[in-house]
């Protein structure tokens, strides 16, 4: 169910850091593993996705009390699976480069964890609304980790960024990390800096080694923490 204490804002921003489907809660793994030797086709994938992921959270959101709890998984994967078909329609026809360099795995968006835990676990709970911002959100955030994950795979392992050439690398780039070593790797140490970073600890308590005298709970312990320096 949608958090109405913190509002329809958080359940936009929460899929992009907080709760990133491929850097914190570790779904959609193979496509982020599989595409990602290119930033572009990491950019791709994850807006095929989120297309998805938005027309699904819609639908389902407002068949909600329509689809019985007995063909709820069927129904689910029915209306996930035409806007893969439709998706891939559009790709072939407009962007054939991209349809191409995605292969099998825009169809295997079908079958995408992330789309699916949404549409079961938000949208079939929750009002249009919040599901639209929901699935907007998620889909910001897959689409930035495949980003991050594409870039860093790409600049090392083939010394380019969306065709430019980067000085230094490019005549001697990593090709391990076009390789699947190479995402694991590179997976793990993003997955790493993103926990350490959203992973604060908190600052030190206050020392009364000065005494009381301008402390801020002097009052509520009444100087024994002076007394006992």
């Amino acid at each position: 169910m949608a958090d109405k204490k913190k509002g329809l804002g958080w359940e936009f921003v929460k899929g992009i850091v907080k709760e990133n489907p491929v850097l914190v809660t570790l779904l959609g793994m193979c496509p982020t593993l599989a595409v990602t030797t290119q930033a572009s086709n990491g950019i791709g994938m994850g807006l095929a996705t989120t297309f998805v992921l938005l027309g699904s959270n819609i639908v389902v959101s407002l068949l909600r009390n329509v689809i019985p709890d007995k063909v709820r998984i069927p129904s689910f994967i029915v209306i996930i699976a035409s806007f893969v078909t439709l998706i891939g329609f559009l790709l072939e026809g407009f962007m054939p480069s991209l349809y191409d360099s995605l292969g099998i795995y825009l169809t295997l968006i079908t079958v995408n964890c992330i789309i699916f835990g949404r549409a079961e676990m938000f949208a079939s709970k929750n009002k249009v609304l919040p599901s639209i911002l929901d699935a907007l959100g998620m889909g910001i955030g897959f689409t930035l980790a495949l980003f991050i994950m594409g870039s860093v795979r790409e600049i090392l392992g083939s010394g380019q960024w969306f065709g430019i050439s980067i000085p230094g690398i490019s005549s001697n780039p990593m090709l391990i990390f076009i390789m699947p070593a190479g995402g694991f790797f590179a997976l793990g140490v993003i997955i790493a800096a993103v926990n350490k970073i959203t992973n604060r600890k908190p600052p030190e308590e206050l020392s009364c080694g000065g005494g009381c005298k301008g402390c801020p709970n002097s009052a509520e312990c009444g100087g024994k923490a002076g007394d006992e320096n």
